[in-house]
């Protein structure tokens, strides 16, 4: 321990200690007690590797195990609290061992260098909480699925924000799903990426001790060893390659909130969101505002900057390990925290969204959203597609100026526009039967 309190696990060939400054600015602890866990478990599986190779006896790997686990229980009860006054998780465990164990708990870090450790405890840390992530992926999959089966009606498909043509509801919230599924795809294959252990790795340079990392990379799920020692130590490219799809994930959420907001306004109502996740002005009392969808899409710029933070960190680094790393921890967490937050609130507003199908409805009647259809009627008549064009965007600006829809016109009136066009054109362009031809099928 530094003579002001501040436990450390190195020190020996120093002949002054560490300023003041030095040690707040180097001290992590209070960012990183969440990995107090990990770091346990990781030791655990060291342990009994320390005792299978012969580098500990049955005894010293029983009172070791017996003790961190003590350690853990007491930290989970609270008996033990996690404080500042460790330079971080690693120290914080190792120093309450010892001071319960005594001499033996000085044996725990045989054949291991916080650069392994840390990078174990990280790996440990990212493959359980980026499970949970996709879990709750699933989870919002299930949800999409079943708010869109409840809601096959009819609306506006946009382009450039403009009514283009006509959707359902169900169909424009399984594109969502669609992304979710990518969304999905993408951590799982991260976590393919990660399963390595880098355990037993050393410093850099590995270890002159017998030890097995096959063994404890069994012990801790990893489906198998780096095979390069300096490689295994600074690779952080798996919390990029999550935070990356966190990232995307995010613009997803992102998306589907702009249009939660935008449909919740007056202008469209086409859905109201539950008064649980949403809430009112400080000044105008007839206020409902969407500030849950809004929250999470101002959140993603944040899991942006994660990920950017941490690639500008790690772009100029020599090998092997470099204190710069230190920083990934908090990137990661702040990144993980976000998505974590803004997947459940996504989740719950989109399981009480209330669609209102009228409005959607009448949004369709007023667009001209089956102008496409008479283009493509006229063609199936033999008028080229050019033409056709051209043709019913006169007919368009005739219903604008008449303020009426194309179904609503007359046959005479059609007709002085192609005389190709005949009675048939009325079912070719009634919405419901729009969405019953060939692909679009699909949609329903």
């Amino acid at each position: 321990m530094a003579a002001n309190g501040i436990h450390k696990l190195w020190g020996g060939r120093f002949r002054a200690g560490e300023e003041d400054l030095m040690e707040q600015f180097n001290n992590n602890f209070k960012d990183t007690h969440w990995l107090c866990d990990p770091d346990i478990e990781g030791s655990l599986a060291h342990v009994a590797m320390q005792v299978e190779c012969g580098l500990l006896t049955e005894g010293e790997g029983a009172q070791l195990t017996e003790g961190l686990l003590g350690i853990q229980a007491d930290v989970h009860s609270g008996a033990l609290p996690l404080d500042d006054r460790y330079e971080d998780v690693h120290t914080f465990v190792e120093a309450n061992l010892i001071d319960r164990l005594g001499e033996v708990g000085k044996k725990l870090h045989t054949a291991r260098s916080r650069n392994d450790q840390v990078n174990t405890d990280m790996k440990l840390y990212v493959k359980r909480e980026t499970a949970h992530v996709v879990e709750l992926v699933e989870a919002f999959l299930q949800t999409l699925r079943k708010k869109a089966d409840e809601n096959p009606y009819i609306m506006p498909g946009y382009t450039h924000l403009q009514r283009a043509q006509v959707v359902t509801f169900k169909y424009h919230l399984m594109a969502y799903h669609g992304m979710l599924q990518r969304d999905r795809h993408r951590l799982q294959s991260a976590l393919e990426n990660m399963d390595l252990s880098p355990l037993g790795c050393g410093a850099l340079a590995g270890t002159t001790h017998p030890i097995d990392r096959a063994f404890t990379a069994e012990k801790l799920g990893f489906a198998g060893v780096y095979d390069n020692f300096m490689d295994g130590v600074s690779d952080r490219d798996y919390q990029l390659e999550v935070l990356a799809a966190f990232s995307i994930l995010m613009m997803h959420l992102s998306r589907l909130a702009e249009e939660m907001i935008l449909w919740g306004t007056q202008e469209f109502g086409f859905v109201t969101l539950d008064d649980r996740y949403t809430t009112g002005s400080s000044i105008m009392p007839q206020k409902k505002n969407s500030d849950g969808a809004e929250l999470i899409r101002g959140k993603t710029g944040r899991v942006y900057g994660d990920l950017l933070a941490l690639l500008t960190v790690m772009k100029g680094l020599p090998l092997a390990y470099n204190k710069d790393m230190q920083e990934d921890k908090d990137l990661f967490h702040d990144g993980l925290e976000t998505v974590l937050l803004s997947l459940t609130m996504m989740e719950r507003m989109v399981a009480t969204l209330t669609v209102h199908p009228e409005k959607m409805r009448r949004a369709v009647s007023k667009g001209f959203l089956n102008a496409t259809e008479v283009a493509d009627y006229l063609v199936a008549k033999g008028v080229p597609f050019r033409d056709a064009h051209g043709i019913v965007g006169q007919i368009v600006l005739y219903c604008e100026d008449r303020q009426t829809s194309i179904e609503e016109l007359t046959l005479s009136e059609l007709k002085q526009f192609c005389p190709a066009i005949g009675e048939d054109i009325y079912p070719y362009i009634d919405y419901e039967n729009i969405l019953h031809k060939g692909i679009k099928k699909e949609m329903l």
